[in-house]
């Protein structure tokens, strides 16, 4: 089955992990986020993409999920030492990944080119391609004011609330040949549990994506979104107070009324199964598993679950 994955975070790069791991080689794409993209030092750094490329390889850091395991960090503090800003820390191996990037692109080669290249080189079976070669960048309105994604998520530490977000560069954007290449063969499209505000929805704006997505669905395709929150908790990131903030309903249903009218099958965790009617009355199927992927083992379960649940209709 060839399989579209849009993705963000860790928790998206989890569930690709799992449908990689269900999967034949080279059934599934993962389109990612850029939204986060930033330069760091001088070098292009992809924090989704790199994040689903690291994991997909299996060089991902455990404890943490985003960077690589076995990481050092001589290159950030000898940056410290020369007065150079470390809070957004790169590991001496990532930063190998950046000056890779930096010289593909520098060479003239698209960033989709560039990520299909490291994935081939890290030895990964899926495809990874951004979300489009145009840079889009993610800003949100905080009680601070206007802030790039970035210098809230990680250099404010999620502090400040949220009450709006725009995707700079997104009108100048299209999405990619491959994107839409892929979109046309899929034969399931899914929503992973990403934050639905600033790792799905840049990739839902992207000019053309969306479009795909509903040709997709015409051509009798299932798109299947699985909720990043669980009992009223993100199982990590923001994606809980930024619900909170912009107005929403803190659940399992807050993140569903985000995709109506785009998904057929939500997918919740059955500590929220109760919310199953209020989730079908939006006009969509629902159903409740066990959505926590503490382990590999716990990644492939959910995805062959999504399998199983989009089959059945």
């Amino acid at each position: 089955m060839r399989v579209v994955a849009l993705a963000g975070g860790v928790g998206g790069a989890k569930l690709a992990h799992g449908l990689q791991q269900v999967l034949a080689p080279g059934e599934l794409t993962v389109v990612v986020n850029t939204g986060d993209d930033l330069e760091v030092h001088g070098l292009p750094v992809c924090p989704d993409g790199d994040t689903v490329l690291y994991t997909l390889a299996g060089v991902a850091n455990p404890s943490t999920g985003w960077g690589m395991a076995d990481e050092t960090w001589a290159v950030m503090g000898q940056l410290g030492r020369l007065g150079e800003p470390t809070w957004f820390a790169l590991g001496d191996r990532d930063i190998a990944t950046h000056l890779f990037r930096l010289a593909r692109l520098r060479a003239g080669r698209r960033p989709t080119e560039v990520s299909l290249e490291l994935s081939r080189a890290l030895g990964v079976a899926a495809r990874i391609l951004p979300m489009a070669d145009r840079p889009v960048r993610t800003q949100v309105r905080t009680t601070d004011g206007w802030l790039a994604f970035q210098e809230y998520f990680v250099h404010r530490h999620q502090e400040p609330e949220v009450h709006e977000t725009r995707f700079d560069g997104i009108d100048a954007a299209a999405a990619t040949p491959e994107v839409a290449d892929a979109l046309a063969a899929a034969e399931l499209i899914v929503l992973c549990p990403s934050n639905p505000f600033v790792s799905i929805a840049p990739i839902l704006a992207v000019p053309g994506i969306r479009a795909g997505l509903q040709g997709a669905r015409r051509r009798g395709v299932r798109v299947v979104a699985v909720s990043p929150i669980v009992g009223g908790k993100a199982l990590k990131g923001p994606a809980d107070r930024m619900l909170a903030s912009l107005g929403k309903d803190v659940s399992a249903l807050g993140v569903a009324r985000e995709y109506r009218g785009l998904v057929d099958l939500f997918v919740l965790d059955r500590v929220d199964a109760g919310l199953l009617p209020e989730v079908r009355a939006l006009g969509m199927q629902a159903a409740a598993t066990d959505t926590i992927m503490t382990d590999d083992a716990g990644r492939a379960r959910l995805a062959a679950d999504l399998l199983r649940l989009a089959a059945a209709g």
